[in-house]
């Protein structure tokens, strides 16, 4: 208790020092009891393992990952007690709690709880004050109650049609996101207050409306508790011994019935296959359908929209892969244009290699990506996989990506034309850079939260950019993308990506988070708004340019201006207000989504709304070490190259994937 009293005064400013001691001597005298039944914290299968890492004490040292680990600690527990705050608005309409007594004997009461489940006795006082959970008008529009909400908002929002339904289906999830983030912006302008923290705080009450008030299934249906509140459940945890009957009974069951179909598929294929090699053919795989052979017919996979596609009719679709159809070395593959029977212009994938370890991993990743539908992602139509004997097939084992054909090319070509690729290209205007970034901010906010779980591309770099007929940006090839599994909050793999947009934390130690993303997003941004190379290795030297470094240095130096690309000045913008300020804007959240702090960089929502000038631009933090060092010799422009991304005798040859 004394703790949270402690807490809470180094809140408030010194002229009420006094006024603090005053109520914390009336607290003390004062006997409260919580209004909220918080027992689901022992009850619910909650992820508990970021919270076990932590273990606060007074002497840890401060590093990213402290940092990390405590503010995703404390962001579990706020969902979880956001469980019990939601059921408390439904029950008596109050948005938080009364008053500062109640807040705290809650808060305990919440820690006792957590105490229970062998966790830390200081998590809740180390991430929360009990002031901040008591009602007031000055928290979002001046709500307090579920009846000013309707007073302010009327008796409906996006959230009713958006949230009731079971939030558990992918779809619904993003609509009640969608819908939550609508009501946040109508909030902010009812109250006239924009601030990052204002916008957290209207975003807040939306979430426990939604949760409390609009959704059928109420606070606890495992919906809410992983859609609106975002709480991280572990999926494997059975519930109580009846429960763990029926799974070991249902498991029994399922084991027979997979071990008869597997002796019943298994002959099928057998004999299948030695059918098919009778007739010298090769094996079109076709995962998830009839085998039969069914002329030209396109087959859809059920349940997906990827198409699977035969050999023959892609190598007629791109005249047998020649090469007046070949357009680029896309990663781990070569990229043709080609056209299929019904006229549909594609771009046909040869993959060459990649992480995939067999057909069915292959298969498992496509209908991953092709369950992906986003207006700033390009659509994965289908895929072919050949599976060909060396008796009878020279081609061999071979894998397919087939992809809606953009035709205007990537964005690297656009922002730095060279050879035919590059010809007749104009600079990219302002309107069209500023389109980009957003539709590329759009589409991974898409992959890191409208979808579940989340997927961190882990290649976002210039050239995985592709710019439609009307040249809005879609993010493309997902070639290393991974899926994160429910309860992680990081991946630790094999690196790979591409030097220059790597973030230092994963290139030094595999460490991949969705920050890792935004760390490559902002070197996008940096070099669609400077218009210079994420990294330059053409001087032959260390002393290779940088673009994070050479713009952190003119931030610095509060020239921010002078990274902006020269035809920007020239074509200055006169419809937009004030554009040159708009672009600086868009530097700054490139240089601090480009953070070498991984605590220190935005979420890819918040820097979207950055953008977007729903919130403020923060001031950039200092780096705790410098990454890189200005070379001032020649013409100044030139720059070591960072710890992070050197090697021991780094060149072009040597870059990752």
């Amino acid at each position: 208790m004394k703790n949270l009293v402690a807490n809470f005064g180094l809140l408030l400013l010194s002229l009420l020092l006094c006024c603090v001691s005053l109520l914390t001597s009336a607290d003390s005298n004062t006997s409260a009891t919580c209004p909220m039944d918080l027992s689901y914290v022992l009850r619910i299968p909650w992820n508990q393992s970021l919270c076990q890492k932590l273990q606060p004490t007074e002497n840890i040292s401060v590093t990213a990952e402290n940092v990390t680990t405590t503010q995703s600690c404390c962001q579990t527990l706020l969902s979880l007690f956001g469980i019990g705050l939601a059921q408390h608005l439904k029950e008596t309409s109050l948005f938080n709690l009364p008053d500062l007594p109640t807040s705290t004997s809650c808060l305990n009461d919440f820690q006792s709880k957590i105490t229970a489940l062998s966790l830390p006795t200081t998590l809740v006082s180390s991430c929360f004050s009990p002031v901040q959970f008591v009602i007031s008008p000055n928290i979002c529009a001046h709500i307090e109650t579920t009846k000013d909400w309707v007073n302010e908002l009327g008796p409906t929002s996006a959230l009713d049609s958006g949230c009731k339904s079971d939030l558990t289906d992918l779809t619904s999830c993003d609509a009640c996101v969608s819908a939550g983030y609508q009501v946040q912006k109508e909030l902010l302008a009812i109250d006239g207050n924009t601030s990052q923290a204002k916008a957290l705080d209207c975003f807040y009450f939306a979430v426990l409306y939604a949760a409390g008030i609009v959704n059928a299934y109420g606070p606890e249906s495992v919906g809410v508790m992983t859609c609106p509140l975002g709480l991280q459940l572990n999926s494997e945890e059975g519930s109580g011994d009846k429960g763990h009957s029926r799974l070991v009974f249902g498991l029994t069951g399922a084991g027979v019935a997979v071990v008869v179909m597997s002796c019943l598929l298994g002959m099928y294929f057998w004999y299948d296959r030695r059918w098919r090699r009778k007739k010298g053919e090769g094996s079109n795989l076709r995962y998830g359908h009839d085998l039969e052979e069914q002329g030209s017919k396109l087959r859809v996979r059920p349940n997906t929209g990827s198409i699977w596609y035969k050999i023959e009719e892609l190598e007629k679709a791109t005249d047998n892969f020649s090469q007046k159809n070949f357009i680029g070395q896309g990663g781990f593959g070569m990229v043709f244009k080609g056209a299929l029977v019904d006229g549909t212009v594609v771009a046909v994938k040869k993959v060459v290699e990649s992480d995939f370890q067999g057909d069915a991993e292959f298969c498992n990743e496509v209908e991953i990506i092709s369950n992906l539908k986003h207006r700033n992602l390009v659509p994965l139509r289908g895929c072919c996989v050949v599976d060909g004997y060396e008796e009878y097939d020279e081609r061999g084992s071979q894998r397919y990506l087939v992809y809606d054909y953009m035709p205007n090319g990537n964005l690297d070509d656009h922002l730095f034309p060279s050879g035919a690729s590059g010809m007749g290209k104009s600079p990219l205007t302002w309107p069209q850079r500023k389109s980009i970034i957003l539709d590329v901010a759009k589409g991974l906010a898409y992959l890191h939260y409208g979808v579940k779980p989340a997927i961190y591309h882990r290649d976002i770099k210039a050239t995985n950019i592709l710019l439609d007929a009307d040249m809005r940006a879609r993010v493309a090839d997902f070639g290393l993308a991974k899926q994160i599994k429910e309860g992680q909050s990081h991946l630790t793999t094999r690196v790979a990506g591409t030097h220059g947009y790597l973030a230092p934390e994963y290139a030094l130690y595999g460490q991949l988070t969705e920050k890792s993303d935004v760390y490559s997003f902002g070197v996008v941004v940096l070099e669609i708004m400077c218009g210079r190379k994420a990294l330059d290795l053409s001087s032959g030297s260390p002393r290779a340019f940088l673009i994070t470094d050479w713009a952190w240095s003119l931030i610095k130096a509060r020239k921010v201006e002078e990274a902006l690309d020269a035809s920007l000045s020239k074509n200055d913008d006169s419809v937009n207000s004030n554009p040159k300020s708009i672009m600086e804007r868009y530097v700054m959240v490139g240089i601090l989504c480009a953070h070498v702090m991984v605590a220190l960089r935005p979420t890819i929502l918040d820097a979207l709304k950055m953008l977007e000038g729903d919130i403020e631009v923060p001031a950039i933090p200092d780096r705790p070490t410098p990454l890189g060092h200005p070379s001032f010799s020649g013409n100044g422009k030139n720059f070591s190259i960072s710890p992070a991304l050197s090697g021991p005798q780094l060149n072009s040859k040597d870059m990752l994937r």
